[in-house]
């Protein structure tokens, strides 16, 4: 009997065994759950970090390819339409060649890098290294469709281009006196030199007359869309030469609207129609406006927008010197100003300017009044109404 019983308390009830397996069920599928959730979670890290960045690397890179390729069939298009205005093509070991292999830096810019270079026959050349295509390569094909197509004095001569592959290079004729800009900016510094008023009066002639053959004396009519001094260079003769062309619009004669997908140019130096169709189309009157911020910063020897100044699109020089001329002050507080002729030369260019950077394009004048103006007598000038705009804050970049 006593054996009997202890065979009934060693056994365990059916329910009770059931209870059990379930559990070590349970606590077997939660660990393979877990497991699994763990295994999951580091495929996913493997996909988010490692795997999908070199996907898309290689992504952008056949994105890029395509968009190269594409560029460079459209550019071979252009050139087979228009070969008898292209300038002369050079292989890339030619550019290395003339530049000595990169040798002599001339400057730095958002397109790339100038080298100073000579060809065969020993005449110098400068030569731009374009860094990256922005878009699909319209600024590279600008530069040599209207470039390669102008001849004028104040225009300067594209000699040749190279494209291969991913290589592009533009070899324009050298300009030894280099940018405008470096002898109209900190005149008190010891590093600059001031041309003198009757010098820079005759710059601002010859800019207007170059930007008149744009607007007017080309076959196809050219609008730049970038006039500031960082963009006019100066040969031996401090003749100037518009230079820059890689944000040029070509457009047909009879056309009175340009249509544009952005916005063009350099802050400071956009015209208000550009940010904001408000204020009228888009015309060669946009032109007008950069000349007249432009020879505005030729006469004050300054930038017309403080840099440092939070609210930066407020004009100050313009402010400033308009209340000079508005009452009629004999002394307009420049300086290097020594005689009547140079202050007569000051406060022309000052009121020419003024008119150009008029809010509305209706009131500007065109760049052939423009030439008039300057080429006349001062007495013969109106004063302007006051300039209430100026660009867009600087905020927005050149493009």
């Amino acid at each position: 009997m006593g054996l009997v019983n202890g065979e009934k308390n060693a056994k365990v009830s059916p329910s009770k065994e059931r209870t059990q397996l379930e559990k070590h069920n349970s606590h077997k599928t939660i660990k393979i759950l877990v497991i699994a959730g763990s295994a999951l979670i580091l495929i996913l890290a493997l996909v988010i970090f490692i795997i999908l960045p070199q996907f898309l690397r290689v992504e952008k890179r056949k994105t890029g390819w395509r968009k190269k390729a594409k560029y460079n069939v459209k550019f071979e298009m252009f050139l087979k339409n228009h070969e008898f205005l292209a300038p002369k093509r050079f292989s890339y070991a030619q550019v290395e060649k003339m530049t000595n292999s990169f040798k002599f830096e001339l400057g730095q810019g958002g397109f790339g890098t100038v080298y100073k270079g000579a060809l065969g026959n020993q005449n110098l050349v400068a030569v731009k290294i374009l860094s990256e295509l922005k878009g699909d390569g319209e600024d590279f094909i600008n530069e040599v469709a209207s470039v390669g197509r102008t001849s004028h004095v104040n225009i300067v001569s594209l000699i040749g281009f190279c494209l291969e592959g991913r290589k592009k290079a533009l070899i324009y004729e050298f300009m030894p006196n280099g940018s405008l800009e470096r002898f109209i900016y900190n005149r008190d510094s010891s590093n600059s030199s001031h041309l003198g008023w009757e010098k820079l009066h005759q710059i601002a002639i010859g800019i207007a007359r170059g930007l008149e053959y744009l607007h007017r004396g080309c076959g196809t009519r050219i609008l730049h869309f970038d006039i500031k001094p960082h963009n006019i260079l100066l040969d031996n003769d401090f003749c100037p030469k518009i230079s820059d062309f890689g944000l040029a619009k070509l457009f047909r004669e009879k056309e009175s609207k340009i249509s544009m997908s952005r916005m063009r140019g350099t802050p400071g130096y956009i015209a208000p129609e550009l940010f904001s169709r408000n204020f009228g189309q888009v015309s060669h009157k946009s032109d007008v406006y950069s000349y007249g911020m432009m020879i505005l910063e030729m006469v004050g020897g300054r930038k017309n927008i403080e840099v440092g100044v939070d609210h930066t699109s407020e004009i100050y020089f313009p402010h400033w010197i308009y209340k000079k001329v508005e009452l009629h002050e004999d002394q307009l507080g420049l300086t290097e100003i020594v005689t009547d002729e140079e202050n007569r030369i000051a406060k022309k260019m000052i009121i020419v300017g003024l008119w150009c950077i008029q809010t509305s394009p209706f009131i500007r004048p065109t760049i052939t009044r423009v030439l008039e103006m300057l080429e006349g007598e001062l007495e013969s000038l109106e004063i302007p109404p006051k300039p209430y705009l100026s660009s867009p804050p600087r905020s927005s970049s050149s493009v």
